[in-house]
């Protein structure tokens, strides 16, 4: 017997939780680290979780990756990997438009991090050392093979396979799911200084669009953008190799 089709307000309450859970989910596993620490005997626990945001992010996605398997696709009756679709008949035009935006993608990356960061701090370099701080060789290499795999299978999934086509077929959807990954960063690691967590919140806001008006426009495109999301967190990743 197939399963009950939800009714309207179990139809928004997956898109509506999914859109803060990475967000709280960010803060609440920092919390706990800091709690782990606070018990090692740290003397500043809540500043040295911060240095453990990639932990905390793997583990966001993985509990993510739960939520859409087990919980807000199988509400629906669906699959988790439903929401990746692959048309064979147009691959070779969708791989043509996905390169133009891998090359669109990098000053919309870069130039907001810089420039804002320049803006905030006087210096970008301020906003870097407080992002990426020194960890055990095990957590690098851990967060290096992992952290990049969760993060395309949870985050793209999360905000542009499941809830923008929930929240209807208008540009308002589009642009909410945008706006929650970009400010969903304000708290990896969350760092209660007010500039830090601008630059973080807005700082992937130009990239979060782009996505958002490719994916509403093409969604069969997100097989692709998720390949490229990991190679973008995976690059991010190996930023800690240069840590001394």
């Amino acid at each position: 017997m197939a399963p009950a089709a939800p009714t309207v307000e179990r139809a928004w309450l997956g898109p509506a939780l999914a859109l803060c859970a990475r967000t709280v989910l960010f803060a609440a596993f920092q919390a706990a680290i800091a709690g782990l620490l606070w018990l090692a005997g740290s003397a500043a626990p809540w500043a040295a979780s911060s240095a453990w945001w990639l932990m905390s992010a793997t583990l966001t996605n993985l509990v993510c990756i739960g939520l859409l398997a087990y919980c807000w696709m199988r509400l629906e009756g669906r699959r988790y990997w439903d929401l990746f679709t692959f048309d064979r008949a147009h691959w070779r035009g969708d791989l043509l438009v996905v390169l133009g935006l891998v090359v669109v993608t990098v000053p919309l990356v870069l130039l907001p991090n810089i420039g804002l960061a320049s803006l905030l701090f006087g210096d970008a370099q301020a906003s870097v050392t407080m992002l990426f701080k020194p960890l055990p060789a095990w957590a690098v290499w851990t967060g290096i093979g992992v952290f990049p795999v969760t993060i395309a299978l949870a985050e793209l999934p999360v905000y542009f396979g499941y809830v923008m086509p929930r929240l209807g077929n208008g540009w308002g959807a589009a642009l909410l799911a945008a706006f929650f990954l970009s400010i969903q960063h304000a708290a990896l690691p969350l760092i209660f200084d007010w500039r830090f967590m601008l630059w973080r919140a807005v700082m992937f806001l130009p990239f979060a669009l782009l996505l958002a008006v490719a994916l509403r426009l093409r969604p069969r495109l997100l097989v692709y953008l998720v390949i490229v999301h990991g190679l973008l967190d995976l690059s991010t990743a190996l930023m800690y190799l240069s840590i001394r």
